[in-house]
């Protein structure tokens, strides 16, 4: 796969993940318990890469716990952070469980019964959901607590948009190009969401883990001299799948790299 490549297409690629990445800004944690939550959410990150309280403005993301119904202070805080599109999860902490939380996706309030801890992996799949792409993997390289659900979340993105590309493009071998240079924008950012710098060690390293994906064409041939009428089908299944296994690929080399670095 990667001789197939332009190049310069890969380099532009390259280019184009690092120039995306926007700048390092803080996961904001306010409302009830705040300083605790912000300390969970932070273990293991980069210094003032999540905090408690502060400028919405500032923030990659807010996280507002809410002690029961939506209070006034709750409604203009989640306000300001619609006004300038920065994402926001509600954890509901109290006991009424009010999942209608003003300027926030029902799929964004994470429940939190009383005298429980906070559900991280929720909170963490909660805002995973709510930041995609460049901006995802720049929170993650300095939150950790939150990389395996963004990494997850980056993985499915760019399965689902091969697999669309896989099913709708129908010129044998046509679509080879377009799912490798997505499937190297999806490394690159897994490698960026493990903090690891994407320079010119880092994108042949990245190539390489393409060649994997060269038994799914193979897989894909075969099936589609099987199932002719359903070759748009097959095509889709084979570029989904094959994306999801190029990922986890490199999500195992990220992770051990940046365990060692």
């Amino acid at each position: 796969m990667a001789g197939r490549l332009d190049v310069r297409a890969v380099l532009r690629v390259a280019r184009d993940v690092r120039r995306s990445l926007p700048e390092p800004r803080p996961v904001q944690v306010s409302g009830a318990l705040a300083d605790v939550l912000a300390k969970e959410l932070g273990r293991g990150g980069a210094p003032g890469a999540v905090r408690a309280g502060g400028r919405v403005e500032d923030a990659a993301a807010l996280v507002r716990t809410l002690a029961g119904p939506v209070t006034e202070e709750d409604e203009r805080e989640l306000a300001a952070a619609h006004r300038v599109r920065v994402p926001a999860v509600a954890v509901q902490t109290g006991g009424g469980q009010d999942v209608d939380v003003p300027y926030v996706l029902a799929t964004a309030v994470v429940a939190c019964p009383p005298g429980a801890g906070f559900p991280l992996e929720r909170i963490a799949d909660a805002l995973a959901a709510r930041l995609s792409g460049s901006a995802g993997a720049a929170v993650a390289a300095r939150v950790p607590v939150l990389r395996p659900a963004v990494c997850r979340g980056l993985i499915r993105e760019a399965s689902a948009r091969n697999g669309l590309v896989g099913a709708a493009v129908f010129v044998p071998g046509a679509d080879l190009p377009v799912l490798a240079l997505n499937q190297l924008r999806l490394v690159l950012r897994l490698a960026a969401a493990h903090g690891l710098e994407l320079d010119q060690e880092r994108v042949p390293q990245a190539v390489g883990v393409l060649a994997g994906a060269l038994g799914f064409r193979a897989v894909a041939r075969s099936l589609l001299g099987l199932a002719p009428a359903a070759d748009w089908a097959v095509k889709g299944a084979v570029a989904y799948g094959g994306t999801r296994a190029v990922g986890e690929v490199a999500l195992r080399l990220y992770s051990a790299a940046s365990a060692t670095e």
